[in-house]
């Protein structure tokens, strides 16, 4: 028995107390627990109740602090995913008191005391409402419920008016403020009455003044002809934190522009565009993936289009096209993801630019370029099988007397491209398929070029089947080839 008293004498303060278990049990309407349950939540309670205090400690130490404070408590909770407490943060020290009898220790506060009758005559604070969540319907088969939920439909004429003149939308919901208070009455009251929808106004985002000035001004300096206020411009676009509210009335100018200059063929303002699209792509506090819907088709057309000026043999619209796939290349890298598949999207679309037989050669260089850009792995998926099918096309074009000088140009560019692009890829070939590589480009007659590059589109092909052997069956299999 002595035996028994010793150890949980020693045992006292370790273990949170069966008997203060059943207090709290009885506290929350559990009358009677019994010994064993309360023993095993006792010692479940006090684990945990151990664990979080260490947590508690790390904070406290790595804060280089030697006293614990509430909040310490408050994040190890947060880290075991636990909600905090609330109303317990205190920025002092909280006295605890000690006071012992009958063989036990006791740590507590002192309590303050409180006068009952301010407690009585003080105006009590209401309590906030409780969060709850309501669901009803966005839109059915396509068509949005008139219900106080959604937005009401605005006309086409008010929303012709609302962009041409923002400052009567301004003044008609000043008007409608100084209305706001008065009882409805009627027929609109019996409505509400019967839970059908009074609508409500559409809450719009209006620019104030000062926004309203500088858009203007942005916009004006980056499509103008002075080209120091262009830079200045465009750099403000990808160093101002500030265009959030500015930023749907940016892209639907880049979208409606590139829409106008383009079936006007004006090349300078959709190089203007495009480089307003790379400075808000570049700008770290502007989060566009709400807008692509608008600013890829844009650059897309900047790509795969036509004809972007009016004289194709001469203007240089190639490098906007180069620019424009640098562009598409920064999206996918920074908002490709496996529900959305942006890049999936666009190798499709650059991969039938390729696969269709009547597409326009502007059209499949903007294809070639793009694959280009968007990876090594891509050219050797789309763009190497297909030499074979695009060097007849083009050897036609330039030998051909009658082909335009545009179509000889676009020619001309695609092949040194092509050029360009397989030659890239012989640094991974074996030395055997270099060397006749660059035999055939010791000439650099048109037909030995093409020549080349369909040995290269051999070779890579070549490479991806033997690499599943060993070198010495490598070799051996190179030598049977070549004889």
């Amino acid at each position: 028995m002595s035996n028994h008293n010793n150890n949980s004498t020693a045992n006292y303060g370790t273990t949170i107390s069966i008997e203060s278990l059943k207090v709290i049990a009885e506290s929350v309407g559990i009358p009677s627990l019994s010994d064993d349950c309360g023993k095993e939540l006792s010692e479940d309670i006090t684990f945990k109740l151990k664990h979080i205090i260490q947590d508690a400690m790390k904070f406290m130490i790595h804060s280089k602090r030697i006293r614990l404070m509430p909040y310490d408590i408050d994040n190890a909770l947060i880290l075991n995913n636990i909600e905090p407490l609330y109303g317990f943060s205190s920025a002092d020290h909280i006295p605890f008191r000690f006071a012992s009898g009958g063989g036990r220790e006791l740590h507590y506060t002192e309590d303050k005391e409180i006068d009952l009758s301010d407690v009585v005559y003080n105006t009590t604070v209401k309590f906030p409402l409780d969060v709850s969540v309501r669901s009803h319907w966005l839109a059915i088969d396509g068509v949005q419920p008139t219900i106080p939920e959604n937005p009401p439909p605005v006309s086409k004429d008010e929303q012709k008016l609302e962009s041409v003149n923002p400052i009567a939308n301004l003044r008609k919901k000043e008007n409608e403020k100084e209305l706001h208070g008065k009882p409805t009455t009627g027929k609109i009251y019996k409505l509400r009455n019967v839970e059908t929808v009074h609508v409500k106004q559409l809450a719009t985002h209006e620019l104030s003044v000062e926004q309203q000035l500088y858009y203007k001004e942005i916009t004006e300096a980056c499509v103008g002809s002075d080209e120091l206020r262009r830079t200045e411009a465009l750099q403000s676009l990808a160093n101002d934190p500030g265009l959030h509210s500015m930023l749907p009335r940016m892209c639907t100018f880049i979208a409606e522009g590139v829409k106008v200059n383009v079936v006007q063929h004006n090349l300078a303002l959709l190089i203007y565009l495009m480089r307003m699209v790379k400075s808000l792509f570049d700008n770290p506090t502007l989060y566009l993936e709400k807008y692509l819907h608008e600013l890829i088709p844009s650059v897309l057309t900047c790509i795969l289009s036509k004809q972007l000026c009016l004289r194709p043999e001469s203007d240089n619209h190639w490098a906007l096209r180069d620019f424009a796939t640098k562009i598409i290349s920064q999206i996918c890298k920074a908002f490709n993801t496996s529900v959305n598949n942006i890049q999936c999207r666009i190798t499709r679309l650059f991969s039938d630019a390729l696969s269709n037989e009547s597409s326009y050669l502007p059209t499949i260089y903007g294809a070639v370029q793009g694959l280009q850009e968007l990876g090594p792995q891509l050219v050797k998926l789309y763009i190497i099988p297909r030499v074979k099918i695009i060097s007849p096309r083009i050897d036609g074009i330039l030998e051909r007397p009658t082909s335009s000088n545009a179509d000889k140009v676009a020619a001309n560019q695609i092949k040194n491209i092509l050029i360009v692009i397989n030659s890239g890829n012989l640094s991974s070939m074996p030395p055997l398929i270099k060397f006749f590589a660059a035999t055939f480009t010791c000439d650099i007659s048109p037909s030995n070029q093409m020549l080349m590059i369909h040995l290269t589109n051999n070779a890579i092909s070549y490479m991806i089947t033997v690499s599943l052997f060993n070198s010495s069956e490598f070799y051996r299999t190179s030598c049977h080839i070549t004889k």
